[in-house]
């Protein structure tokens, strides 16, 4: 059955920063897009519960734009004043460069690591005496925690998002020939709206080795994987498959 019609996973790119459009136009396919999950902040009260108190933390380590959101959410919320003094250490560039939602960036004591947890370790390390928090969600990376045990941190993780699947129900009448995930909790939101759902026809793209674990899991049938030699981008792998399905 040829492909014509794509639903992908995920918040619609920006214009000029998606390459389903490319890939639209090359194959004359209709690419949509719908995030399957999306990001609610942990309520006060809640977070109360975990007696943490933000106040004892001289550090903060923020490892997505999420985490610098509702750090300072918290902040408000708990009446904190965040100190001048506070030391940022980012996990990127483009998580550094967010915080200029909230601080005066040049007037701030500020560390950026390259893309990775393992990146910012080292930088970590010369920061010993400091007490670290760590914002982050439900579903944290363990290798995040993994590493900062391990390099013989001072830190605490707080939960102040969490991600919760999307109501799909609109959805239901609506057929594609091929479904794109990133994660795993995309397929998690897929059963939980879909409880039902069999795939038949219905050809499924993965990224990344955990998404494809969840696909498996789920007894689903994988058609398209990404990344792979020669294919390092999921419209690369998808445009592969057409053309080798012809």
């Amino acid at each position: 059955m040829p492909i014509k019609t794509i639903l992908v996973s995920q918040p619609q790119p920006k214009a000029g920063k998606n390459p389903f459009e490319n890939l639209a136009g090359k194959k004359k396919l209709t690419v949509d897009f719908r995030p399957f999950i999306h990001v609610e902040g942990v309520e006060e009260q809640e977070f109360r519960k975990e007696r943490i108190n933000l106040a004892d933390f001289s550090a903060v380590i923020l490892t997505s734009r999420n985490a610098v959101d509702h750090y300072f959410r918290m902040a408000k919320e708990t009446r904190f004043t965040v100190p001048d003094d506070m030391k940022y250490f980012c996990i990127s560039e483009a998580v550094a460069y967010y915080l200029q939602n909230y601080i005066v960036y040049r007037k701030r004591k500020i560390f950026v690591g390259k893309q990775r947890i393992t990146d910012l370790i080292d930088i970590l390390k010369r920061q010993k005496k400091e007490k670290f928090i760590v914002p982050c969600s439900n579903i944290q990376r363990s290798i995040i925690p993994e590493q900062l045990e391990k390099a013989g941190l001072d830190f605490q993780n707080a939960t102040l998002f969490k991600t919760v699947c999307s109501d799909l129900s609109d959805l239901e009448d609506v057929k594609y020939d091929m479904l794109v995930f990133y994660s795993p909790s995309g397929i998690e939101s897929l059963l939980k709206n879909f409880p039902d759902f069999v795939q038949n026809d219905t050809k499924i793209a993965v990224f990344g080795p955990t998404t494809q674990k969840a696909v498996e899991e789920a007894g689903l049938r994988i058609d398209i994987k990404a990344p792979q030699p020669g294919t390092p981008s999921m419209t690369m792998a998808i445009e592969k498959y057409l053309k080798d399905n012809k």
